[in-house]
């Protein structure tokens, strides 16, 4: 394993480095650096492309794994049928905590994202070339750093987006470059088909950074090359990162199909009480189960987990699962765009009643109402984000079964919170109650009916809300009219 200074993650591999080719001797590959690490790549014409993404099954690595040959092809058939050339965006939106493989891409290896991207620009004819990024990301210097280097098949820009956990979804991504909020679509259209779901109404190609750079190491090594590593399935290798507790992220190439268990050993942890796999749109697994899962998507899926981005947190035995699941479960809430019922309702009821158990304070009735709130939010959503947290906070129900148990009975586990899974400093706005004022009126929860809830005796059961930025309005009504002057809206950490 490498070390990186400065605020960059660390960088290592399993087997032989292909993304991370250069990182043992340079913090980032400039083009003279990249030229040396990397062999010359041989462009190639429409049929030869969608050809070489075909032979190694080339997924989608930013978390739905969809087949980036089928994207490409439609957004093909999508400009061939209306005559405007297509649209390339590199998705590095990176707005997992948890994740750090774009990050480290887009800041160190810049130039093997641009070639995937103008690979597939000088192939399909394309208009323009939108590199997203978040802003105040390292990648917001390197990107248009490594643009100014090169020669480019078209225009190419970057644009940076706010960072926020839904910034990376598709359609919001999209809609940032088209200049609207970056939320994600209340109706759901496909990119590759242009109109409302392109950019400027064009046939658009757009996949996660990792993606691009993957296609790029397949067009330089072939597809029997580029298979020699990986499952018979799943060519290629994997970018993780693993989360470590009182360290940085390490973000780690490995082969497709090689058992957690070994990744685990390599940097140094153990299974503990659980692992999640995917990040916090991702699932937990039991320890046992964790360390024979081979990392690839059919391998996890049979086992009831997803590689998602491949973000990977070890959960050591030291902390409480469910006030960590709780923490999480919360800034998800908040992170939701709040445009439909699943995001406005079920995931703020479902993290308010994780808090309640993870405090000990929680009746059985209200584990029942999480699991109802998160089941009816699962398939309902504008967007995947009311499917990915339930998967997140169920799937833990479900591997810490035995603490849920021991809170559900009394003040719960004992363990402290330890703040193992990773969540950016609390800048958004916090709903508190002065308890010594407040009077149990009830009409906050008729004010701000999805932020504020009221038990048995009528009185909020959290002196602590999180508010997301589309709750702030019934916040401010709440904190206005409370007639004990018992609320208050506070900013930042």
């Amino acid at each position: 394993m490498k070390d990186t200074p400065l605020e960059l993650p660390e960088v290592g591999w399993m087997g032989s480095a292909r993304l991370t080719a250069g990182l043992d001797r340079h913090q980032r590959l400039d083009l003279a650096a990249h030229t040396r690490a990397h062999q010359p790549l041989h462009q190639l014409d429409r049929e030869g492309l969608l050809a070489l993404a075909d032979a190694v099954a080339l997924p989608g690595r930013g978390g739905a794994g969809f087949p980036f040959a089928r994207k490409a092809r439609a957004a093909l058939v999508a400009a061939d049928r209306t005559g405007a050339p297509p649209v390339i965006v590199v998705n590095g939106a990176e707005g997992e905590p948890a994740s750090a493989k774009d990050k480290m891409l887009l800041t160190r290896v810049p130039h093997l994202v641009l070639d995937g991207a103008c690979l597939a620009a000088a192939a399909f004819g394309a208009e323009e070339i939108v590199i997203g990024v978040t802003a105040g990301s390292p990648g917001e210097i390197s990107v248009p750093a490594a643009v100014a280097e090169r020669e480019l098949p078209c225009q190419a820009r970057t644009l940076c987006l706010p960072e926020r956990f839904v910034s990376g979804e598709s359609g919001a991504l999209i809609r940032g470059v088209n200049g609207l909020p970056v939320v994600p679509a209340p109706l759901k259209s496909r990119a590759a088909d242009g109109g409302t779901g392109g950019v400027r109404r064009r046939p658009t190609l757009l996949s996660n950074a990792e993606t691009w750079a993957q296609l790029a190491v397949a067009a330089r090594l072939g597809p029997d090359a580029y298979a020699s590593v990986g499952t018979v399935t799943e060519a290629g290798t994997i970018l993780l990162t693993v989360n470590r507790p009182d360290a940085g992220p390490l973000v780690v190439e490995v082969p497709a199909g090689v058992r957690l268990g070994s990744v685990l050993d390599a940097c140094g942890l153990r299974p503990g009480a659980g692992v999640l796999v995917g990040g916090y749109h991702g699932a937990w697994l039991p320890s046992a189960d964790a360390v024979e899962a081979p990392l690839s998507r059919a391998g996890l899926t049979d086992r009831g987990g997803t590689l998602g981005a491949g973000a990977i947190v070890a959960l050591p035995d030291s902390t409480c699962p469910l006030g960590e699941v709780a923490q999480v479960a919360a800034w998800l809430a908040a992170e939701s765009a709040g445009q439909c019922g699943p995001c406005k309702r079920g995931l703020p009821a479902a993290a308010e009643a994780l808090a309640l158990l993870a405090a000990g304070a929680a009746e059985p009735s209200v584990l029942e109402e999480a699991r109802s709130a998160l089941g009816a939010a699962q398939g309902g959503g504008a967007c995947s984000h009311p499917d990915g947290t339930a998967r997140f906070v169920l799937t833990a129900l479900d591997v810490f079964a035995e603490d849920v148990d021991a809170h559900l009975a009394g003040p719960g586990c004992g363990r402290p919170v330890r703040g193992v899974l990773p969540l950016p400093r609390a800048n958004g706005a916090r709903l508190e109650v002065d308890w010594s004022r407040c009077a149990g009126h009830g009409l906050c929860a008729v004010l701000a009916p999805g932020l504020v809830r009221l038990g048995p005796h009528g009185y909020p059961t959290s002196t602590a809300i999180p508010v997301a930025s589309w709750q702030e309005h019934g916040a401010r009504r709440a904190v206005n009219q409370c007639p004990a002057l018992a609320l208050r809206l506070r900013h930042g950490g």
